[in-house]
């Protein structure tokens, strides 16, 4: 269905998914940092060196105290001088500390993302047919881009600055222990209201933000399918349709975006809150501590007045590390939403296509079998249907019948995108599923009615069909397939840049790159799938002696809906709704007149109008 079918439905289905699993995950978070381990040394020394920033900033404050309590107290302008060169050599210090630690985590971060990159692109590489068949392309680029981002910053920010920011929050909690525990018991008052808090908008968040995550992938998976459409939609005139239908896509995604950011303007100022009555509590409690007793008694009242400085310093520190830490937590869900979707694509495990004992297949002579063969891609619902046939070696066979009949489908299971539901395929009397999928690929060649040419030149795409040749191998091909000079006056010849998906070339000229592409590769088994229904008139007669020089010898497998190409068959398979109803060649078809005859009548009276 497509993307925009439903509108504004999309929020309650969003609403509903996903709320079976932790916010904070702790398999998803150490299989995060697994991608560290080739990076093993930077990123400890990037521990070492947070963990020392931790100690940097509590450390700045009790070195204030001091000068408060020593050389300022004595009246030693020259100690406070000294000191006070102490306490920029510290600030220095701590500058080159934090130049390090942002640096080393950037890289950190990046190297990740790389790897995951890497990754994510060589499992989407090995997942079968039918994922593709089932998953939005926007989606997929979701998971590279948005997902691997998040991933990023949990990664290079959430971790190494939540580290900093507990640390400097241990040692603040540490140091206002030593001065006075009463005052900190009332520091640690406010902890179960933290505690609560924090609970209460830990579920509430992690939900808001997977939705926005799961909403933007809508919006990427529509964006990528109206790029790939703008053909049709203005064709049709669907732009101010499809636009008022994104625009619903795109609400959502707003509103969803809205309640997150509800969620979270609430949650942090409600930190911020307790923090500033903190230090209401704490003036009270502290000057009643100084004026009377009790903060550090044993010492002068500069002493204590000293003291209670320091305790101001490290309550920021405490609190301040505290209201940070809710900061990332908010970035740490949308680094597990990432994560939870990434790793999701990662485990998604291919189709087994292969039995176990699953053999590489040897040079074959091309005899195909099909016996009792059915399909389904939903095995309870089959689109073939005994489907009985052999082709012998280097014959032809045209598949012909009307859309949905089930000609593509029995192409794709010769490639091997799928394996039968019922019966057996052999490939040179070898059961197809007990041979690997890549040794068959590799001896056969496809052409498509719309075969996807990758960026580059033509040279490199007619290479494609046998990497590692040479220019002069491609140029035959092309040669031999009687289309070089057609190839030759593009603007620079098969040097010519060809596009994304072959956009500076037409639709016949594409063909005749893929024709060169298959002739190049010399499979024993070739299938052209509707291979010339792209191909003008003129141009289709220059390469049907071509195809006959491609054909010879090999065993090939030709669907079509222009009859002209299929009429030297050797063998022709009428289908109807998965089933063969007709066999025989077309003189023969021709006589029974049945269905194929019917289908060539409505070609010729096409043809005459």
């Amino acid at each position: 269905m497509s993307a925009f079918a439903g509108g504004g439905k999309g929020m309650k289905a969003l609403r509903g998914s996903g709320g079976e699993k932790a916010p904070l995950d702790m398999k998803l978070v150490w299989r995060t940092l697994g991608y560290t381990r080739p990076y093993a040394w930077k990123r400890n020394a990037l521990l070492g060196i947070t963990l020392l920033r931790s100690l940097q900033l509590p450390a700045f404050g009790l070195l204030v105290s001091k000068i408060i309590s020593g050389p300022i107290t004595n009246q030693d302008y020259a100690g406070v001088v000294w000191w006070t060169a102490g306490l920029a050599a510290l600030a220095v210090f701590t500058q080159i500390t934090f130049h390090f630690r942002t640096r080393w985590a950037s890289e950190l971060g990046e190297s990740v993302v790389h790897d995951l990159r890497r990754d994510i692109f060589d499992h989407l590489q090995r997942l079968s047919m039918r994922y593709y068949d089932r998953t939005k392309l926007g989606r997929i680029i979701s998971r590279m881009t948005s997902d691997a981002e998040a991933m990023r910053a949990g990664v290079q920010e959430v971790l190494f600055v939540s580290i900093v920011q507990f640390g400097q929050v241990t040692v603040a909690a540490a140091v206002m222990l030593w001065f006075d525990a009463v005052l900190f018991g009332v520091v640690l008052l406010m902890s179960p209201v933290l505690y609560v808090m924090t609970n209460f908008f830990r579920t509430r968040i992690g939900e808001a933000w997977r939705q926005v995550q799961e909403s933007f992938s809508r919006v990427t998976a529509t964006l990528a399918e109206s790029v790939n459409g703008i053909r049709v939609t203005q064709g049709f005139v669907r732009q101010d349709a499809n636009a008022e239908r994104f625009g619903q896509l795109v609400a959502d995604h707003g509103e969803l975006n809205m309640r997150a950011a509800r969620l979270s303007g609430t949650f942090l100022p409600l930190i911020e809150l307790n923090n500033q009555f903190f230090i209401s509590m704490l003036i009270l409690v502290g000057g009643y501590q100084v004026l009377y007793g009790g903060l550090l008694s044993d010492q002068n009242q500069e002493q204590q007045f000293a003291a209670l400085v320091v305790f101001f310093f490290m309550v920021n520190y405490f609190f301040g590390g505290i209201a940070f830490v809710g900061r990332m937590y908010n970035q740490a869900l949308t680094a597990m939403a990432g994560a939870e979707r990434v790793f999701g694509l990662i485990d998604q495990q291919p189709e087994k296509l292969d039995a176990d004992d699953a053999a590489d297949l040897p040079p074959i002579d091309g005899r195909v079998e099909f016996d009792d063969v059915c399909f389904g891609y939903d095995p309870n619902h089959l689109v073939l249907h005994d489907i009985n046939f052999t082709a012998k070696p280097g014959k032809t066979i045209a598949l012909v019948g009307h859309t949905g009949s089930g000609k593509s489908t029995i192409i794709k299971l010769i490639s091997k995108f799928y394996i039968p539901t019922a019966g057996t395929l052999r490939i040179d009397g070898r059961d197809v599923t007990r041979v690997t999928k890549d040794s068959l690929l590799h001896q056969l060649g496809i052409v498509l009615q719309s075969n996807f040419l990758f960026s580059g030149t033509v040279m490199d795409n007619i290479r494609m069909g046998k990497p590692g040749s040479s220019d002069e191998e491609v140029i035959d091909a092309a040669r031999r397939l009687d289309c070089l000079d057609l190839l030759e006056q593009l603007p620079e010849g098969l040097h010519t840049l060809v596009g994304e998906k072959g956009a500076s070339l037409s639709l016949g000229q594409r063909q005749l790159v893929c024709f060169a592409r298959a002739m190049l590769a010399d499979p024993r088994i070739l299938i052209l799938d509707e291979a010339t229904s792209s191909v003008d008139t003129m141009t289709e007669a220059r390469i049907q002696k071509a195809l006959e020089v491609l054909l010879a010898g090999r065993t090939s497998f030709v669907v079509a809906h222009r009859l002209s190409t299929i009429r030297h068959a050797d063998l022709v398979l009428v289908l109807d709704h998965g089933r063969i109803v007709e066999r025989g060649n077309h003189a023969e078809l021709l006589v029974t007149g049945g269905v194929y005859a019917n289908l060539y009548r409505q070609f010729i009276r096409a043809a005459e109008a």
